[in-house]
Parts: C-alpha cells; sequence; structure tokens
C-alpha cells in the first residue's frame, strides 16, 4: 500500500507541476522554441553529463545503453519537477519571472540478465514569450501597438532498451514519440482583433547508444557514445481571427509542412572508484542547413560542454554496503542553436546536487541547484540570468524477488 502511495503522490506532483507557467523566455521565439539540454535526473548536478554513466542507482536517458547495468530485479520510478527563476537585462529594462514545471517522469526495470528497459516523458522543447511592438500602419504615418504571445512546446514519449553484448561492452537503442502544440497569437491595439496560428509538430525520432566499462588500476574507466538520427517533424498549422469577445471571424484550412531537427553526436567518459565519480560530456549537433534562411535569426551548429563529479558516502547493514548520501558539483557551457543579430545565444551554467536515501532505502531524494546566464546585452539583445531548483525523486524496489519456502 505505501508503495502505491508513493507513486501516486509523485504523479500527483508531477501533474500539479505541469499547469504552472510563467517565464517569459525571449528566445524561445525563435525556432521550435527552448531546446531541454539539461538532464533533470541524478545527473543534473554534475552539469547534465552522465553519457557514460550505468543505471545501477538511477534511470539515466543520457544513453539507452545504461539500461543494460540495471539491477537484476529492480523496478525504479522516477519524477522532477524543476522551479525557475529569471532575470532579464538589457542597455534599457530589467524584469523577473518565475515558474515551477514537470520535468520527467520515468519506470524502468530488468527484463532478464541482459536485457534492461525503461520507458517516459519529458519536455523536448518549451516555447513562453510575449512580446510589445509598435506596427506602421500602411499608407499613413500612425502607428499601433501590437502583442505577440507565444505558448506551447514539443514532449517527447520515449521507450527505451539496453543490452549486455560482452563482458565490457553494452548497446541500446531508444525509440521516441515526439508531439506538442505551439501557439503564436498576434492582437492588435487594444486587443479588439487578434490572430492565432497553431502548429501541432509529431514525429518519431531514434538514439542509438554503447557503453564500455572496464578497470585502470583501481579506477572503474567508462566510456559512453549516442547518435541521435535526423528527425523530419510532421506539422499541421490551423490559422484564425477572432475578436475581443473570442467569436471567430475567419478560420483559414490547415496546412502542412516539415521542420528538420538535427543529427546529434554525443561523447562521453567517466572515472570513478569506491567513493568518487568523475564525468565529462560533448554533444554536437548539424543545424546549419536545415529549414531554410530565416529573416530574423540564423541557424547554427551547436556544441554542449560538460563536466562535474560525485561523490559518495556508504553506510553498511548486516555486512551489506549501501549508499548513503551523495553531493555533486558541475558546469556546463553551451553554445545555441540560433544567432540573432550576429550574436550566438550561449548558456554557461554551474550546478550543485546532493541525494539522500529514505530511512527504509526504498526512496530517494535528490535536490540540485543550477545558476547560469544565456544571451547578450549587446545590439539591443537580453541577457538572461538564470536559478533553477530540481526536486527528483526516485523509488526504488524488488519487485520481481521471489522468495524461497522453507
Amino acid at each position: 500500500m505505501m508503495r502505491k502511495y508513493t507513486i501516486g503522490c509523485l504523479l500527483l506532483l508531477a501533474v500539479q507541476a505541469q499547469a504552472q507557467k510563467g517565464v517569459n523566455s525571449l528566445y524561445s521565439a525563435y525556432g521550435i522554441g527552448d531546446l531541454e539540454e539539461k538532464d533533470y535526473s541524478r545527473n543534473f548536478g554534475t552539469g547534465s553529463a552522465g553519457i557514460a554513466r550505468s543505471s545501477g542507482s538511477f534511470l539515466n536517458e543520457l544513453n539507452p545503453a545504461s539500461y543494460g547495468r540495471i539491477p537484476m530485479e529492480t523496478f525504479f520510478f522516477e519524477a522532477s519537477v524543476a522551479a525557475k527563476s529569471l532575470q532579464y537585462n538589457s542597455s534599457d529594462i530589467s524584469q523577473s519571472a518565475g515558474d515551477i514545471a514537470f520535468k520527467r517522469f520515468a519506470m524502468g526495470f530488468k527484463v532478464n540478465r541482459r536485457w534492461g528497459l525503461s520507458f517516459g516523458l519529458m519536455p523536448y522543447s518549451r516555447v513562453d514569450f510575449k512580446l510589445v511592438n509598435n506596427t506602421h500602419i500602411a499608407g499613413t504615418e500612425a502607428e499601433i501597438q501590437n502583442a505577440v504571445e507565444g505558448t506551447g512546446g514539443i514532449n517527447r514519449l520515449y521507450f527505451s532498451n539496453g543490452v549486455k553484448i560482452s563482458r565490457n561492452f553494452y548497446a541500446g537503442l531508444s525509440s521516441a514519440l515526439l508531439f506538442g502544440p505551439v501557439t503564436i497569437t498576434d492582437s492588435l491595439g487594444n486587443n479588439e482583433i487578434h490572430t492565432e496560428k497553431r502548429s501541432f509538430y509529431r514525429s518519431f525520432n531514434f538514439t542509438a547508444g554503447l557503453q564500455y566499462t572496464g578497470k585502470a588500476g583501481a579506477w572503474d574507466v567508462g566510456a559512453g557514445a549516442t547518435y541521435r538520427w535526423q528527425t523530419r517533424l510532421h506539422a499541421e498549422d490551423e490559422f484564425s481571427i477572432r475578436d475581443a469577445n473570442d467569436n471567430m471571424l475567419y478560420e483559414g484550412k490547415s496546412s502542412t509542412g516539415n521542420y528538420y531537427l538535427p543529427a546529434q553526436l554525443g561523447l562521453g567518459l567517466s572515472l570513478s572508484n569506491e567513493h568518487i565519480t568523475w564525468l565529462a560530456d560533448y554533444r554536437r549537433q548539424q543545424w546549419e542547413g536545415l529549414n531554410g534562411k530565416q529573416t530574423d535569426f540564423k541557424y547554427v551548429n551547436s556544441q554542449r560542454f560538460a563536466g562535474g563529479m560525485e561523490y559518495s558516502f556508504y553506510k553498511y547493514y548486516f555486512d551489506r554496503k549501501t549508499e548513503h548520501l551523495s553531493i555533486q558539483a558541475g558546469l556546463s557551457y553551451h553554445t545555441g542553436y540560433i544567432q540573432v543579430k550576429g550574436e550566438k545565444i550561449n548558456d554557461f551554467g554551474l550546478s550543485v546536487g546532493a541525494s539522500l536515501p529514505s530511512r527504509t532505502g526504498h526512496l530517494r531524494y535528490y535536490l540540485g541547484l543550477e545558476g547560469g546566464q544565456r544571451g547578450t546585452s549587446s545590439n539591443g539583445l537580453i541577457t538572461e540570468s538564470y536559478f533553477n531548483i530540481v526536486l527528483h525523486l526516485g523509488l526504488r524496489d524488488s519487485w520481481f524477488f521471489k522468495r524461497k519456502e522453507l
């Protein structure tokens, strides 16, 4: 009963967090919005580095090959929420915002000695912005104020498998459905008339992974690699014009198109002993040449560098060694996939984290903190200074263990 109650609380927490909105991320107005490059699991405090890490104590979706190392007879259930505070600064404005949002839920277990699997839901991109502009009326010197607001984003529903192929090598494949709406509303004047464009995206997306684990003296050495194939998102667009009372004045026919997501290469290394683990990751996406030329921004190739460490303390219960408190520190640097007014929208962050088990050991609490800065105030752009707080809850239990009869 307690296990069912815990799972229900985690699901309720995720649903409530998903309903909260409020961050006005101005750079999400470009492309398909802000891409979720951070990993809101126990990797968060290490700069979201973990491509070479196993799924021994949590579910690591950064590399599907990790699921081949889920412990036998073990079931995982995990959920994450994040609170974010933002401060916007430019040459002439300063403004703050914040929200709380669902980031992840996942389940996973070992099917047999060689095969582990996991499935879950997480955001892939997010659109949340509101801009106010002055627009000239054609044929006159008059101006009218208009507000452009964007909401929505793309979700990732995935099913991942990992298998042990030899003593030291593991392979995996993640199959995901990408889906979700993006709505752009343009209000003219005092909101007496507003236009609305709604785009619904959907497609399947695949990521393959490899992991190696070996020994070098007293150290465990790990290496990982992932490859996500280029994806063609199918988009269906609807256009409408409404008055202040939301009465339909015009409704356009749906149109269809495609939006391309680039291939992504990921590489990772890990080095660990009894207490400490060092991690380093590199990811690259080839955006250049995709989705045609844009009038107000440019697609550019993006890279992400991340690294960190984790130190774990252990306790012994009846000669059985169990992980107790774990602490983390990490950093990341991401060159964004868009360029506005000749400026890349880069992101630099520093993170810390701590993980602690419940008294029974079935539930593990994780708290991650991150501070960073994105963008630039040059050329009339905006600098975003942010602070993230992540709560990750993981339930681990032996659901497939058969007791021997005396």
